[in-house]
């Protein structure tokens, strides 16, 4: 075992600690009944290699920043991970048994609520993106640590991965390490490259990194390949050809035992094949983190004190309220996909560039990213267009299954960008944050977006800001009072007959509804539903309960969007007892100005009082 003086485990230490993994891979999934221990076997070599001689990490703290980071992306071998976390002391031996089991934190793919994990991986294809984030958070602290990704051969195809590669290769990420464990075989055969290394090191190194492919099986090649990969000036792909089920004669390179537990009466036998039954020492890592940590960053973040008095775009709005942001709040990472002169984050590209990431045109990898900085305290705030972030909505889901802490920005809501034409509007932003977990915050006006914009920043979890492309007049003044599932009512009456609710640019068009319509006697109450999800219930049943009629208009398609959010928390509460109608996008739009826009969707003010006149009507 290494000592913490620095002397190298032995390779017959190794070849114990790398039986010892797969036994400990084997038992938990019979008696769960279910996992991969064969993906497990393959790379317990290269585990144990990686665990005894080059990772760094302080068990009595394992929280600390500036530990090295370990990235699963293959995360169906948890097995493997679990018996890693036994063998160095970081759980208890005995709850390797309790794998898949109901309550136990040892999942069947990982989530980080055991030690060393810090973000949920599974959907294959996002641990690289997750460890190139960690990589460039430990290179903004100025961390003395590294990150080691190991993923499957399988999830090689996945294009989010080659987004990883490239970008890490154009930055230099030297302590980024990624380890492929070519085993040849994925969930129904072989994978498309097989044992072929040669392709994934000429990708490799045409993308800036510096490639190794070795056998995964002999100690010797995987310690140099580490020890190479620990001294070079950019970023390094080891590509290890294993067996899949190595060590057990049955089940060795078998494509027909992806993801099937050992029988019972098979685990002796293959404990047998192995050398037998495996002791519960404790190892040590290689070596604990030099010096003393940094201190982590303030939990309570800086309020902006940008305001506004003028007609402005949203998205302005954000851009100034951000630079002011970060310009006191050094644990604020900015990313974007390449479009901060739309977004408008490029300030924070020009005056702070160490916060700054450009992610380019390759938004899986954005918020991977994201979720990889968010795991080293760091609160990251990506944007891009709110309609390209549906292409990442995977990463969305699986950084809320990690419990991630992050704010996305949706630039360039709805059918009110105008001529760009429907390929760029978003209209499904909302129903993907929603079904994500998200909090979903739309402001109308400048000020409105300084507040949510802090309100974002504080929450714990996801967070969705979306803003508009075009000015929206001034509305409230800058004392004005946001919270988290809050509203604002305009132009309330005791004789108000319908409640019109919107948000962001729908507001203004109720607003100028809510005048006509009192030209004809009717009196509309206007709610600011700036707080999408979570919505403020108790004002809304509270509306719907005086006037009986709520119309939602939103710049948004129907399913998942304002309205059925609503509508949802009506039903949650027992308040549905009224009419709720929905103003919302539908068919794909074309081309034309803004104004064309939400009229010819049914959600400008004319459409508005129209829908409401018919109402009354009807009920008259």
């Amino acid at each position: 075992m290494t000592t913490e003086t620095g002397e190298k485990t032995g390779v017959g230490e190794l070849q114990e600690l790398a039986r010892r993994l797969r036994v400990d891979s084997i038992l938990p999934t019979t008696a769960a009944g279910s996992g991969h221990p064969t993906s497990a076997m393959s790379a317990a070599d290269l585990a144990a290699v990686l665990f005894a001689r080059y990772f760094a990490f302080d068990t009595e703290q394992p929280g600390r920043v500036d530990n090295d980071r370990f990235v699963l992306s293959k995360g169906h071998a948890a097995p493997l991970l679990y018996a890693v976390l036994a063998a160095f002391g970081l759980i208890d031996h005995d709850r390797l048994m309790t794998l898949r089991q109901a309550g136990s934190p040892l999942e069947g793919h990982p989530v980080p609520v055991i030690p060393m994990v810090d973000v949920a991986t599974g959907s294959l294809g996002q641990g690289l993106s997750n460890g190139l984030g960690m990589a460039i958070g430990q290179q903004m602290l100025s961390l003395d640590a590294r990150t080691w990704v190991l993923l499957g051969d399988s999830e090689m195809a996945e294009g989010s991965v080659w987004e990883a590669m490239e970008l890490a290769g154009h930055r230099g990420v030297a302590n980024l390490v990624a380890i492929v464990d070519l085993n040849r075989l994925g969930q129904r055969g072989p994978t498309m490259h097989g044992w072929d290394a040669s392709t994934f090191v000429e990708r490799a190194e045409t993308l800036g990194w510096t490639a190794i492919e070795f056998d995964g099986h002999d100690l010797t090649a995987i310690d140099w390949a580490m020890a190479t990969a620990t001294k070079g000036d950019r970023p390094t792909l080891l590509v290890a050809r294993t067996v899949k089920g190595k060590g057990v004669s049955f089940v060795a390179d078998d494509p027909d035992r992806h993801g099937k537990a050992f029988a019972p009466d098979e685990v002796e036998r293959a404990i047998d094949e192995l050398g037998g039954p495996a002791d519960d020492t404790t190892w040590s890592f290689s070596r604990r983190p030099n010096g003393t940590p940094p201190d982590p960053f303030p939990e309570a973040r800086p309020k902006s004190t940008v305001s506004f008095r003028k007609e402005i775009a949203t998205r302005d709005a954000f851009g100034e309220a951000l630079l002011a942001v970060v310009e006191e709040d050094s644990g604020i990472v900015v990313l974007d996909g390449e479009v901060g002169d739309s977004t408008r984050t490029e300030a924070v590209d020009e005056e702070f560039p160490s916060h700054f990431v450009q992610g380019y045109i390759a938004e899986q990898n954005m918020v991977g990213m994201a979720s990889g900085l968010q795991a080293l305290g760091f609160h990251p705030v990506a944007a891009t267009f709110g309609a390209f972030l549906t292409r990442a909505h995977d990463f969305i889901r699986m950084a809320r299954i990690g419990r991630a802490t992050m704010t996305l920005v949706g630039s360039h809501a709805g059918v009110s960008i105008g001529e760009d034409g429907p390929s760029q509007m978003a209209l499904e932003d909302i129903a993907m944050m929603r079904s994500s977990g998200a909090v979903v915050l739309y402001p109308a006006d400048g000020n409105a977006t300084v507040a949510l914009l802090g309100l974002a920043l504080d929450h714990r979890g996801i967070s969705y800001l979306r803003t508009t492309r075009g000015a929206t007049p001034y509305l409230y003044p800058p004392e004005t009072r946001f919270e988290m599932g809050g509203s604002h009512i305009h132009r309330r009456t005791s004789g108000d007959e319908v409640t019109i609710v919107a948000a962001g640019v729908t507001l203004f068009e109720a607003l100028d509804a809510s005048e006509r319509l009192a030209e004809d006697g009717i009196a509309a109450r206007v709610v600011d539903l700036y707080s999408v999800s979570p919505p403020d219930v108790a004002t809304l049943a509270e509306c719907l309960a005086e006037t009986g009629t709520i119309v939602v208009v939103e710049d948004h398609g129907g399913p998942g969007g304002i309205a059925e959010a609503v509508t949802t928390g009506l039903l949650d509460v027992d308040a549905l007892n009224g009419r709720v109608v929905s103003l919302a996008v539908s068919g794909t739009p074309d081309s034309a100005t803004p104004e064309e826009q939400r009229h010819t969707a049914g959600i400008d003010a004319d459409s508005i009082v129209d829908t409401v006149r018919g109402l009354m009507a009807g009920s008259g």
